[in-house]
């Protein structure tokens, strides 16, 4: 089964509480999503996370499609009291392995193929990160349609804002209905 790496964007950044109980929920046991806790007070420290860190899991997570991996973290997100996702993203750096699962094409012939595959970006250590977006425009002039993002991502990004915006919204069901949506 394929490991699908994005970001899932949740809805406030972990409390100290949060971080526990997802430190302790067999949902997480596996390290498949983490994320970044800022410190409780920030202005005692020198060096503190951008904000918007704090309100990102990192997942990688083992699923048939990059859609059913976000639904399986957003739905184990919702086990942490007050945490909820709310939006989805894929990151430009990629390895070649997501890069060629991003494309659902094998790259190493194709390099060998078509001149003028990216570099890998400078500093990465002993793992090569690559620009998705680099590769995405060699694909591009190699004759290879990539979208820019995958519909799974698409969809599942929509699904979880839309979600969002729904939160604590009374929509009566005829209203959901007619705008195509299923109600339940």
């Amino acid at each position: 089964m394929p490991e699908w790496s994005f970001t899932l964007l949740v809805n406030q950044p972990l409390t100290a509480e949060q971080a526990d109980v997802f430190d302790h929920c067999d949902a997480f046991a596996d390290g498949s999503v983490s994320y970044t806790l800022g410190p409780g007070n920030p202005e005692d420290h020198a060096c503190v996370p951008r904000p918007g860190v704090l309100r990102e899991l990192s997942c990688d997570i083992d699923a048939p499609t990059l859609l059913d991996a976000v639904a399986q973290a957003a739905r184990d997100v919702r086990l942490v009291p007050g945490l909820r996702a709310v939006g989805v993203r894929y990151d430009d750096l990629v390895t070649l392995e997501e890069a060629a699962q991003r494309c659902g094409r094998e790259l190493s012939r194709m390099r060998e193929e078509f001149a003028g595959f990216p570099d890998p970006e400078p500093g990465a250590g002993g793992t090569e990160f690559y620009s998705w977006r680099e590769i995405a425009e060699w694909l591009a002039r190699a004759g290879v349609d990539v979208p820019e993002a995958p519909p799974g991502l698409l969809v599942a990004d929509r699904a979880l804002r839309l979600a969002d915006a729904l939160e604590g919204v009374d929509v009566p069901p005829g209203t959901l209905r007619s705008l195509g949506l299923p109600v339940g």
